[in-house]
């Protein structure tokens, strides 16, 4: 049977990286494969790109409104693996229809995103929370902080000052300069206290 995998780790962390890793692997031993992106993910419009370099256009951007099951089923049944980015973007629902694709159509489906929200309360993201729940095999992406320690927090900087609050989407709009880095708990914590 297939299994629905979920890969979570800090911004920065390379799960873009290691999606088109998985990519390239399926496809140079003559397998296709399925891309899909939230379409609410606009910085690269239907690319996938990595900080390093390597890019690739995704075969969907879905909506919040999207059967992932009935688009998989309808347009790519003959793929030998579904792979999702920013996965923490999508609903509760098409979360479990990324289930439904392992256990009807029985292809094995990978699903990279961000484990947590850059405020660390009030939650995640209902994405993530719902894979965190349902996936087969959940793995952390590991990184690290500024200070060398293990980066497990998502910061957010707006025009270079740490934001500790605010909606839990915010992608470049081209007129503030947004940057996330992963930092470790305690760096989070002085950078929430002023220290930094």
């Amino acid at each position: 049977m297939a299994k629905l995998y979920f890969r979570y780790g800090a911004m920065g962390c390379g799960k873009t990286m290691q999606l088109l890793q998985v990519a390239f692997n399926y496809e140079e031993r003559g397998h296709k494969v399925c891309v899909i992106k939230p379409k609410m993910d606009t910085k690269n419009g239907d690319k996938l790109l990595t900080r390093i370099g390597p890019e690739r256009k995704t075969d969907f951007c879905v909506t919040k409104d999207d059967n992932l099951y009935e688009l998989v089923k309808s347009k790519f049944s003959d793929v030998a693996c579904v792979l999702v980015d920013e996965a923490q973007f999508l609903t509760t629902e098409q979360a479990d229809q990324l289930m439904k694709i392992t256990t009807k159509l029985d292809i094995p489906v990978m699903a990279y995103g961000l484990r947590l929200n850059f405020r660390l309360s009030g939650g995640g993201f209902d994405g993530a929370t719902r894979l965190l729940q349902i996936a087969h095999d959940i793995d952390e992406i590991k990184t690290i902080c500024e200070c060398g320690h293990k980066a497990t927090c998502n910061a957010r900087f707006l025009n270079g000052k740490f934001m500790a609050d605010g909606p839990d989407v915010l992608i470049d709009d081209g007129h503030s300069k947004i940057e996330y880095r992963a930092i470790c708990p305690a760096c989070f914590e002085k950078y929430l206290e002023g220290e930094k």
